[in-house]
């Protein structure tokens, strides 16, 4: 076993193809260093579940996948193409689709509106041809609308389709936001803290939706998460860092009784 590792290979069936790696990722702001030669492959139709306390670098390695931030030292590759050399706004028709843990939706729009922004940017028709609502801007917010209405069916949103985001409970927008994320058919789904604010018959209903959107999309999933029982149970590896550093990898089992994952969360290996 490397330094670190917990456990080689993931739970059986787990495919081994690398859709994501993170390969020697050291951020430093200023004098801080907040990630520190990170290194981590995610495969392709795997869950991974990132983990660490509060500080640890879990948002800072979110925000260098979606190339908000750029390493100091080390790259990640999807599908085996640095990052690096792919400019920010393409990192999404890459295939890479995010969630926020502060959800990022438009209050005052209904829940069809902001899962069609999702489409949108994707949208084939130009500028002008939607100016002059030319046949090819009509035939695309017709599939933007087709889609749109797919997806509210996928997340169970039809109730409140035409209702403002702002007016809805916490966990139903939640479901929106994973909506319009969905809209652009991604290989990589990141979750950011999807069950922070959710009750527990939520948290279970979002488990189960986990691992059905691994199984009828065909995507990988990294997800960032606080609450333990949802990480052990929907993820094939976890990943745990601790003040920057990779402090364990593998199966649930082996990284929940690594003694520094114990240590780190409760400030001893007992």
């Amino acid at each position: 076993m490397t330094p670190g590792e917990a456990a080689n290979g993931a739970r059986p069936g787990t495919p081994v193809g690398v859709l994501l790696g993170v390969e020697g990722v050291t951020v430093r702001f200023g004098g801080v260093t907040a990630l520190d030669d990170v290194r981590f492959e995610v495969g392709t139709r795997e869950i991974c579940g990132l983990i660490g306390p509060n500080g640890a670098g879990k948002t800072t390695l979110f925000n260098c996948i979606s190339r908000l931030y750029e390493p100091s030292v080390g790259d990640i590759s999807f599908e085996g193409r640095p990052l690096s050399r792919v400019p920010r706004c393409e990192v999404a028709k890459l295939g890479v689709a995010r969630t926020f843990q502060n959800l990022a939706l438009f209050s005052t729009m209904t829940v069809r509106q902001n899962v069609r922004v999702g489409a949108h940017a994707f949208a084939r028709a130009s500028f002008l041809a939607e100016a002059l609502a030319m046949p090819g801007a009509r035939r695309a917010e017709r599939e933007i609308a087709e889609l749109a209405d797919s997806l509210i069916e996928e997340c169970r949103l039809q109730g409140v389709a035409d209702r403002l985001v702002g007016e809805l409970p916490f966990g139903v927008r939640k479901r929106v936001e994973l909506a319009r994320a969905l809209a652009i058919s991604p290989k990589l789904l990141l979750l950011d803290e999807p069950a922070a604010g959710l009750n527990h018959e939520e948290v279970d209903a979002l488990a189960s939706e986990i691992v059905s959107l691994r199984e009828r999309r065909a995507l990988s999933v990294l997800l960032v998460e606080h609450h333990m029982n949802l990480v052990m149970r929907v993820s094939d590896q976890v990943v745990a860092l601790d003040f920057g550093k990779l402090i364990a990898k593998g199966t649930p089992a082996a990284v929940r009784a690594h003694p520094d994952v114990i240590r780190a969360y409760l400030g001893s290996a007992a």
